[in-house]
Formats: C-alpha cells, sequence, structure tokens
C-alpha cells in the first residue's frame, strides 16, 4: 500500500511557538508508519518555512526544539513543497498544520493551502478567522442563542484614556474583569482585574499582543472543556473538568507549571449538564462554520450551575498533555486514532470542495 504523505506545518511567529512544537512533536510520534510517512515543515520566528525529511528529523526526547538548521527552504505551491531555491518540489497528501495562534490558527494559513488545493486538517479560512477572534466568535455564538459571558471591546487606536476605560468597565460589570488579546490562545497576554489599577496594567499588558481586546465580566465558575470531531456530523466527547492551581488557568498554569491545574476526566456534573455541554459544543462549532475538529470551553457557574461558552479553540493544542487528546482518549479513541481521523476528514473535505464548479456553466 501506498503511503499518504503528511506534512506536519509547526512553530510561526506567534507567541504560542513553544506550544506548536510540541503539539508538532506529539503528532509525529503519533503517526501509524505504516499507512503515513510524515514530513516535517518548521516555520521560524521570522515566518521562514524549513524542511526536514522526517528520516532526519531530530526529535529530542528531552523537549528541545526540533532544530532547523541546514534545513532547505520551502513554500507551499499546486505541486505540494515547493523550494524557494528552485528545485524538484516535493508532494503532499494531507498537511495536518498545527500551527497556534497569529498566522497559523486564524485563517491565513489555511488562505494559503485553499489557493494550492491543498487537502488539509481542521476548519477553512472563515471558521478559523472567526474562532479566533473572541468578539467576533461570541457574536456568532451569541447570535445563533448560545450562552456568552458578557463582555466589551477595547481597540487601540480609540483608547485614549485607560483610567476612563477603568470606570467604564467598573460600570459595566463591577470587578473583577478578565482582559484578554482578542486574537491570541493559550492564554497569552490575559489577565484578571480586581480593581481599576489591576484593570490599567491588564489593559496595557494586552495591546502587547493585539491591537482590540476583549473584557470579560468575571465569574465564580468552574472550566469545563468538550472536544468535537468531524465535518457535517460533528460529534462531541466527555466533558473535562480543568481546575488551575493557579488563580486561573494562565499560561503559566497550562505549560510552564507541571503542577499548574488538575484534570478531571469525566467531570464530576449531573449527567444533564453533560448532555447540555455536549449539544451546546456541536451547535458552537456549527455556529462559527468549523471542520475537523475543535476544543470548546466552558463555563459553569458555581451557585447557579449556568452554562457559558467560553471559548472555541480551531486548532487546540496536541501535546501528549493537551486536553483535546485526552478528551477522546477517555471517550475511546487513542491519539493515533484521532489523528488518522483527522486526516482522513481533512481528505473527505477536500475531495467534496474539489468536486464544486468554480465558473459558471449556466443550466
Amino acid at each position: 500500500m501506498t503511503k499518504l504523505r503528511v506534512a506536519i506545518v509547526f512553530g510561526g511567529r506567534s507567541g504560542e511557538h513553544e506550544v506548536s512544537l510540541r503539539s508538532a512533536r506529539a503528532i509525529f510520534d503519533a503517526l501509524d508508519r505504516t499507512k503515513y510517512e510524515p514530513v516535517l515543515v518548521g516555520i521560524d520566528r521570522a515566518g521562514v518555512w524549513h524542511l526536514e525529511d522526517a528520516a532526519r528529523a531530530l526529535l529530542d526526547p528531552a523537549g528541545t526544539p526540533l532544530r532547523l538548521e541546514a534545513s532547505e527552504r520551502v513554500t507551499v505551491g499546486d505541486a505540494g513543497l515547493v523550494p524557494t531555491g528552485g528545485g524538484v518540489a516535493r508532494g503532499v497528501d494531507v498537511f495536518f498544520p498545527i500551527v497556534h495562534g497569529t498566522y497559523g490558527e486564524d485563517g491565513t494559513l489555511q488562505g494559503l493551502l485553499e489557493m494550492a488545493g491543498a487537502a488539509y486538517v481542521g476548519s477553512g479560512v472563515l471558521g478559523s478567522s472567526a474562532g479566533m477572534d473572541k468578539d467576533v466568535a461570541k457574536k456568532l455564538l451569541a447570535a445563533a442563542g448560545l450562552p456568552v459571558v458578557p463582555w466589551r471591546v477595547c481597540r487601540a487606536h480609540g483608547v485614549t484614556d485607560f483610567e476612563a476605560e477603568a470606570r467604564a468597565t467598573e460600570a459595566a460589570f463591577g470587578w473583577p474583569v478578565f482582559v484578554k488579546p482578542a486574537n491570541m490562545g493559550s492564554s497569552v497576554g490575559v489577565s484578571k482585574a480586581r480593581n481599576a489599577s489591576e484593570f490599567v496594567k491588564a489593559l496595557a499588558d494586552a495591546f502587547r499582543y493585539d491591537t482590540k481586546v476583549v473584557v470579560e465580566k468575571g465569574l465564580a465558575v468552574r472550566e469545563v472543556e468538550v472536544a468535537v470531531l468531524g465535518n457535517e456530523a460533528p460529534e462531541a466527547s466527555v466533558a473535562g473538568e480543568i481546575a488551575p492551581t493557579h488563580e486561573f488557568y494562565s499560561y503559566e498554569a497550562k505549560y510552564l507549571d507541571a503542577d499548574g491545574a488538575r484534570l478531571s476526566i469525566p467531570a464530576a456534573l449531573d449527567e444533564a449538564t453533560h448532555a447540555r455541554l455536549r449539544r451546546l459544543a456541536v451547535e458552537s462549532f456549527a455556529a462559527l462554520e468549523l471542520s475537523g475538529l475543535a476544543r470548546v470551553d466552558f463555563f459553569v457557574e458555581r451557585g447557579t450551575e449556568a452554562v457559558f461558552v467560553n471559548e472555541v479553540n480551531t486548532l487546540p493544542g496536541f501535546t501528549s498533555i493537551s486536553m483535546y487528546p485526552k478528551l477522546w482518549e477517555a471517550s475511546g479513541l487513542s491519539f493515533s486514532a484521532l489523528v488518522d481521523r483527522l486526516i482522513t476528514l481533512a481528505l473527505a473535505r477536500q475531495r467534496a470542495r474539489a468536486a464544486l464548479l468554480t465558473e459558471y456553466r449556466g443550466g
């Protein structure tokens, strides 16, 4: 049987570069070598694409970054991976983009792959860009009748007085609030503000990562996540709960502190709440026009048990400790089988799109 060539695209210019490296390593290890031939494509912090043949890939078990030295520079074209300095293109059957955050998860990389007519894992341009922008996603979710936490938006060009923004935020929500860059993931640039002074600092920090910032009303909640998998008929995993040992589930708690959070899969919730979370996860997936995969993050308010959709991640972390693969493992799908299913979904989506007309032919 001819093996499918799977290009794992990782790295990138976002603040989630290191997380992407970890995800790529886990996917590389999980690929079934009897079916797939992996090809590593690393994007460095300057945005340059590097090609390393799978046979020469150096995956250090100690966790050092995948090495890009002396590698061939490439770009994506109709023929697959095209050397920028000339030479023979390398054919690719399907791309597995695992570039988290800006320039990878926001529809830009997906647009490049669409222009090349390539099959790729995950959502298309629209779903990726809508899911990446927390403000736009909330608007679409709310329009679909899904429950979201109250929020307001601050834009860098419109904010001249941070203290005035603090007063407006206090009037709208009171304290505390969460301040988030609109287009970042992995909790990069996210802060909790308990008063006006902390809000001013949090807003300044968030503007380092994005020109649009989302400010959310702070609630006393449990953080619960559901994984979604599929194209036209998506399925939801069991729900899992994250209990941070930090004040909230920050970047440090996620990736730097080995004891930053306790995971409970399945979450200790009643059956009705489990069923509701899974239904809302699938409805959120549909509302944002997603395909392939997504992790839907929920808040369950303490005391009232009210459920809110917090965020929808279209390219969730794929490390060995990430919730997305863990949720599917608890639902009966191993990491390797999950990767296989995602590749199958990517190929099916590409076939369906390739069958569509791109010019008017009448009647």
